[in-house]
């Protein structure tokens, strides 16, 4: 499709996404990566046992890159190869953590709530830059955050997931409300900015680039 006819539609699947808490205890918590080369993906995702995050699965899966890299059409691209390592698990994760948006997202479907609708998974979105939105800087300290906001509406939180280090923006994706998504990306955060649910996806789909 067009990417007229793709924002029309991320526009559409924005108004299913439930942003508040639809999960139960959570047991797992999944990172997930695309590592890309020449017109191959890989979707990486590993599943980290909560809170201690050890390993507990990991599955990847390959496929032909068919759609351009569009700025906030990310999940167009990357969504299939996703979907295909998610079916590869043998149980789903309780909670999905993206390295990217949730509606944080001009159309309010980032990755984190695109994927987490089609696959019905309670998911966040945890960026690394600022997709659109405006905000104050959050304090200096580790947990420090201020609301991310976007034409009046609260749309995710600046977070400062180590001291001094620039924060992360994180967001709902779906089934979970806001104080959730910023709990558990701190909890996820054990001495680096980034969580290592992110960490360790990013790992393993580096592995498949360096080896293939």
């Amino acid at each position: 499709m067009s990417p007229q006819e793709a924002r029309r539609l991320q526009m559409k699947l924005a108004t299913h996404v439930i942003r508040e808490n639809r999960l139960g205890t959570v047991k797992t918590v999944a990172g997930i990566d695309v590592g890309l080369k020449g017109n191959m993906a890989c979707a990486a995702i590993v599943v980290l046992n909560f809170p201690k995050l050890d390993v507990a699965a990991q599955s990847t899966a390959t496929r032909r890159i068919t759609c351009p890299y569009i700025p906030g059409l990310l999940s167009f691209r990357e969504g299939p190869v996703i979907l295909d390592a998610l079916d590869r698990l043998d149980r789903k994760p309780d909670l999905l953590i993206f390295d990217g948006q949730g509606i944080a997202h001009p159309c309010r479907l980032g990755i984190a709530s695109h994927i987490g609708l089609l696959s019905d998974c309670p998911s966040i979105g945890c960026a690394k830059s600022r997709l659109c939105g405006q905000s104050q800087e959050p304090d200096v300290e580790r947990g420090s955050h201020v609301p991310l906001m976007d034409h009046g509406e609260t749309i995710g939180a600046i977070v400062r997931t180590r001291t001094g280090v620039k924060p992360v923006f994180v967001s709902i994706g779906h089934r979970v409300d806001l104080k959730t998504c910023i709990d558990v990306v701190l909890a996820c955060c054990k001495g680096y900015r980034l969580p290592e649910t992110t960490r360790k996806a990013h790992r393993l789909a580096a592995e498949w680039k360096n080896f293939n």
